[in-house]
């Protein structure tokens, strides 16, 4: 189980450090472009960049879990309104070493959970109706647990980072692509070859790096639900119990309503229950690595 954990956490970091890489190198090589080819300028461009990214991330890290918690209609609960809830955050929240979280109910009857805020501090667990409502206390207990692990590993801060690098491709790509449109067609005759081939690459670039990083992310994702489940299974000691949640839920074809692309990765498995399509390529863009696979590791951790 340790070794797993530790695993996950390697993997999962060095992701994170290739996304960053990979975001300054497209600024680099967009500042080739507009600098015809001067490295300096193009080094500058990198400079910005980064400034960017922390202005961007910053705000998405004070903002995100809000925003969140909106777009699920999530209401905050209270301890009298369900006592076995706030029992099984409590225990396992000082099993942790965090501060108990607020906890918010979602009002539907799809199985599914999130966490989600800046920091431990200001961290929030939701869970939908459904879910509630067919746990028993060992399950509910491990759900609670996995959860929490993505509050005491920082996930809830790293998906933020993320989701904001991944904004920031996607806008810079337009933005590059639509200024070489309006206003690079002149100047492109004036080129000269070695200019040209990097007009090309960074066309290329510009089309390719936002789905590089969505890519980026959802393997960021998939470790990061992997690590949960292992730090839940040793916070609660019973991996059974969240692998009996997570059969429930792989048996409930329920669309969460107030779930969207943007917010899915934070639930404990995909909320869209998105089938069609080829099955390769959905598990390719699937935000969640295959349920089947996190019930068998978690089985395996109790052997």
């Amino acid at each position: 189980m340790y070794n797993q954990i530790t695993s996950n956490k390697r993997n999962t970091w060095l992701l994170l450090i290739v996304f960053i890489a990979f975001f300054v190198g497209v600024g680099y090589v967009f500042g080739l472009v507009y600098s015809e080819g001067n490295d300096q300028n193009a080094i500058g461009f990198m400079g910005i960049f980064g400034i960017i990214a922390m202005i961007y991330a910053t705000i998405s890290y004070f903002a995100a879990g809000k925003l969140t918690l909106a777009i699920a209609r999530a209401t905050e609960i209270s301890h009298q309104e369900q006592p076995e809830l706030y029992h099984a955050v409590e225990n396992l929240s000082i099993a942790s070493g965090i501060p108990t979280p607020k906890i918010y109910l979602i009002d539907d009857t799809a199985l599914n959970a999130f966490a989600t805020g800046r920091d431990p501090k200001h961290a929030v667990v939701a869970i939908t109706k459904g879910l509630l409502d067919k746990l028993d206390k060992s399950e509910l207990e491990g759900v609670m647990a996995h959860e929490l692990s993505h509050v005491q590993n920082y996930d809830i801060r790293l998906q933020s980072l993320t989701v904001a690098l991944i904004g920031l491709i996607a806008l810079v790509s337009d933005i590059f692509l639509r200024s070489l449109f309006y206003g690079g067609r002149n100047r492109s005759r004036d080129r000269g070859k070695g200019n040209a081939i990097i007009l090309l690459i960074g066309i290329v670039l510009a089309i390719l790096s936002p789905i590089i990083a969505q890519l980026m992310h959802l393997a960021i994702s998939r470790q990061r639900e992997y690590l949960a489940d292992a730090s839940g299974a040793l916070l609660t000691r019973y991996p059974e119990g969240l692998a009996r949640a997570l059969e429930k839920i792989s048996k409930d074809t329920e669309p969460l309503e107030v779930a969207n692309k943007a917010t899915a990765h934070l639930y404990i498995e995909n909320p869209l229950r998105n089938e069609t399509g080829m099955k390769w390529l959905n598990g390719l863009f699937s935000t969640h690595p295959p349920i089947e696979d996190r019930i068998a590791r978690l089985r395996g951790m109790g052997t």
